[in-house]
């Protein structure tokens, strides 16, 4: 069977884990069920491409199968490690184009639109800090610099490469949630 052109990684931290930051206004299992609820979102806004969530919590990989993606084991090697690890897996099968989706859109809706173009396409937070979102050529050796200001960095790595770089600001592909103030979804939506 021939590889898909697109596909969609996920990375998704241990859901007893995620969220730390909301501590003060959410308990333990709150945080855990945000964290688990907004992952569920961004997999169904994969469809109808095929997703890999990489990860390296049995409860995660026995929830990401349950939820019908593929797992892609990567223990100790943190955010940026474990999104490298997948987009080489995937360009190993053969996939042309990688989308990278953070597990924390609540808003997140359909992905394939973000690897429509030649190129780097980069989706920032709506402080335009963050890389919420991105589309890579999953053979270009891009190298992912998640954190704070990486949105700069990404931008940068894409023109290292010489490769077009597209930024696209999407209102609900940017709300991704961090802090307190984030849990306030906009009536908008």
């Amino acid at each position: 069977m021939a590889a898909p052109p697109i596909a969609v990684v996920v990375p998704v931290k241990d859901f007893t884990r995620a969220k730390v930051r909301l501590a003060e206004h959410l308990d333990a299992a709150a945080r855990a069920e945000l964290a688990r609820d907004m992952a569920g979102i961004v997999l169904a806004a994969a469809a109808p491409l095929p997703v890999s969530v990489v990860c390296d919590d049995v409860d995660v990989r026995t929830w990401a199968e349950a939820a019908g993606a593929d797992v892609i084991w990567t223990p100790g090697l943190g955010l940026n490690g474990a999104v490298q690890a997948g987009v080489a897996e995937l360009a190993d099968r053969g996939v042309d184009t990688v989308v990278v989706a953070h597990s924390d859109l609540p808003l997140a809706t359909s992905l394939a639109w973000v690897a429509a173009t030649p190129g780097v396409t980069l989706v920032p937070d709506r402080r335009l800090d963050g890389t919420n979102v991105l589309a890579v050529p999953a053979a270009a050796g891009f190298r992912f610099s998640y954190g704070a200001g990486s949105f700069d960095r990404h931008r940068a790595e894409g023109l290292r490469l010489d490769l077009p770089v597209r930024i696209v600001r999407d209102a609900r592909l940017g709300w991704d949630v961090d802090h307190p103030a984030d849990l306030a979804l906009p009536a908008h939506y």
